[in-house]
């Protein structure tokens, strides 16, 4: 599994040859890559805010997977033409891929004149073997929290449940976790490798990654932080060995 930073927290992942794209939006200082220069098989969208969502139009004939309220607004608002509404814990199934929808604390706002909202926000669980309760050493699982606070399910289900190996979280502050919450998260998670993201893009959410290793270092774990530039990737098979 490769896991690539675009900035903010747009990522791209790749299982076995299929790439899935999170949350779309290119217009960040972390990036030079250009959207027209990738072609995912899926894009998953955690909820409808603009810096989440930006770019869906360039991915038109990929296959969207995000709540069922979402999928309804990028089809009349963005003309997609392939969606498949999920809701918090399912599981979706791709050729190559497992992705589970998991809670998220935020809001899920949509610009429409009518105030409408995209439902729950969400993160996703992205596993290249389907997610049981017999542990499979071999599995390689990436979380990506969305937009989201500290939140308990993260100790109680994601991490002994899902068993995730990589986590991306929110470190700006302001409209999410800051580096503080975002460290006792992954002290929860019982990541190996955390990847901060969420920060750097507005100046309400600017950071110093810095900080974020420290106060990882303060919980206790042991996870190693990964501070990605823009569009660097990760390849999480080589980190853990297989």
């Amino acid at each position: 599994m490769q896991i690539t930073w675009y900035g903010h927290s747009t990522f791209g992942v790749d299982v076995d040859g299929e790439s899935l794209l999170i949350d779309p939006f290119f217009d960040n200082p972390k990036t030079d890559t250009d959207p027209e220069e990738l072609d995912p098989d899926y894009v998953l969208i955690t909820h409808g805010h603009a810096d989440h969502i930006g770019d869906v139009d360039r991915f038109r004939d990929s296959h969207f997977v995000a709540t069922p309220e979402i999928i309804s607004y990028l089809t009349d608002e963005y003309s997609i033409q392939n969606g498949t509404g999920m809701n918090l814990g399912g599981t979706f199934e791709t050729e190559e891929a497992f992705v589970t929808m998991v809670r998220a604390d935020h809001t899920n706002g949509l610009d429409t004149d009518y105030g409408a909202t995209g439902g729950m926000p969400a993160g996703f669980v992205v596993s290249d073997t389907k997610p049981t309760q017999v542990a499979d050493e071999e599995t390689q699982t990436f979380y990506h929290a969305g937009d989201t606070s500290l939140q308990t399910e993260m100790r109680e289900v994601i991490a002994p449940y899902l068993e995730p190996d990589a986590a991306a979280v929110p470190i700006g502050d302001h409209y999410t976790m800051g580096p503080m919450q975002a460290a006792v998260a992954t002290d929860w998670l019982d990541v190996e490798y955390a990847i901060p993201m969420h920060y750097d893009t507005f100046p309400a959410i600017e950071q110093d990654v810095a900080d974020f290793e420290r106060e990882v270092d303060a919980t206790g774990s042991v996870a190693d932080v990964v501070a990605l530039d823009g569009d660097e990737t990760l390849d999480l098979a080589d980190e853990l060995g297989y």
